[in-house]
């Protein structure tokens, strides 16, 4: 199901902690999180100890890597070694639930109550619950926006408005290199990363697998007419191999023009760059046509308890209140740009407002308001095995091993199928 903003109000959602009783919420509980992840879990703090005084909250910045490796290790030793709470990304969630079914409590347990569920878009939710289980709460969401440089596109003359497709894209990026000396269009991890890939066919509604998981469509007409498109971009210079520690350094030293990337990167660019408030604004991503869709998700994150966990009333009332609350949710937006899941926050009037690092711009407004269009896609359990055939194909076609993006996505397709079992679909 598609993100409607609007059912919000249709429901009638109330902010809070729910009706339940109190549980007994004291002691100490531990968070793995990474980069902004785990400093928005600590802007939280002031206000939870407000309401719960007796949990001290240890939050862990560990890496996204070192995080997903060493919860993975620790629900292999049945849990020893892991913290209470995990930050997963939602991409990679059904790998946890798949592989390790008992390593992490189920929150209707706890206090996950369908009124509390129902604050959460169903496609955030699809990949945290499987049948009766629900493994996490939903966190942040990923619309994707470009955020890019004002200064550097109004030296060249390129208004982001008259953006609308790729090509367009390509198009101004030749302008804007050629315009301010050194500066390069954009950046893409081509060498760990499947990041372009993923946003470009979320956009165009494809993906490695079907929304219900069960075939491959990586090989499907928009997959490749996505591929094409970005090696069109790499070929013609706009768009160069870069991790994200080196995309944080271009941004502060003006070597890059544009990021594309989920609504969470405000706060990346926002808190590595302070000095640069005023230059940057957000405009929709292009699309394949000039009336095709622009809008896409990337990233998110949810929040799981672990079973080995020895204080679950603790640690379920901190998730509740960072993600099951306007206060917990807004409080992460405002100070590092991390985007709602929780249906209530995404209606409180901050969103509305112009935010003075952007230019004025009201960014929140802009970018959440392609939520109600983001098409679900699916990580599944076979995700890991899949993005590293994707990555290294990728790499293959670039360097001209393939005649063209069908044949390479077709070798993909049929990598995928013999690592998963899945057929690949008609």
């Amino acid at each position: 199901m598609r993100f409607n903003l609007l059912g919000a109000a249709a429901l009638g959602l109330v902010s809070g902690l729910g009706c339940l009783p109190a549980l007994a919420q004291s002691g100490e509980i531990t968070i793995w999180s990474w980069n902004i992840a785990a400093s928005s879990l600590k802007a939280t703090l002031e206000g939870f100890n407000k309401k719960y005084p007796d949990v001290k909250v240890n939050i862990q910045d560990l890496g996204n890597d070192q995080v997903f490796d060493k919860s993975l290790a620790g629900c292999a030793a049945g849990g020893e070694g892991l913290p209470d709470i995990v930050t997963i990304e939602n991409f990679e969630a059904e790998v946890y639930w798949n592989r390790f079914p008992d390593c992490f409590a189920n929150l209707k347990e706890l206090g996950y109550t369908p009124e509390i569920q129902a604050k959460f878009p169903d496609f955030k939710r699809t990949e945290l619950e499987i049948g009766d289980v629900a493994y996490a709460m939903p966190w942040d969401s990923g619309p994707v926006a470009v955020f890019y440089r004002r200064d550097f596109y109004e030296k060249a003359g390129v208004d982001p408005q008259s953006i609308k497709t790729w090509d367009d894209f390509i198009e101004a990026g030749k302008k804007i290199s050629a315009a301010n000396p050194g500066v390069i269009m954009t950046q893409g991890d081509f060498n760990a990363d499947s990041e372009w890939f993923r946003m470009i066919t979320n956009e165009q509604g494809c993906g490695f697998f079907s929304t219900d998981g069960q075939s491959i469509t990586i090989n499907q007409p928009a997959c490749v007419a996505t591929l094409e498109k970005i090696k069109e971009m790499k070929d013609a210079g706009i768009i160069t191999a870069a991790n994200w520690d080196e995309k944080i350094q271009a941004n502060k030293a003006g070597a890059v023009a544009s990021q594309v990337y989920g609504g969470w990167y405000e706060g990346s660019v926002r808190s590595t760059a302070p000095d640069l408030a005023g230059k940057w604004g957000v405009y929709p991503m292009p699309s394949l046509t000039a009336e095709g869709p622009r809008a896409a998700n990337i990233g998110g994150s949810s929040l799981a308890i672990s079973n080995a966990s020895q204080n679950k009333e603790a640690a379920w009332a901190f998730v509740n209140y960072a993600l099951g609350t306007d206060e917990g949710q807004v409080t992460m937006l405002k100070s590092f740009g991390l985007v709602p899941s929780l249906l209530s926050a995404v209606k409180d009037p901050f969103v509305a407002e112009p935010q003075a690092y952007w230019g004025n711009q009201t960014i929140w407004a802009d970018i959440l308001s392609t939520l109600p269009k983001i098409v679900p896609a699916r990580g599944t359990q076979f995700q890991g095995d899949a993005d590293a055939i994707y990555i290294a194909t990728q790499t293959k076609y670039f360097a001209g091993g393939y005649p063209d993006a069908k044949a390479a996505l077709d070798d993909a397709a049929s990598q995928i199928a013999d690592a998963t079992g899945l057929p690949i679909a008609e």
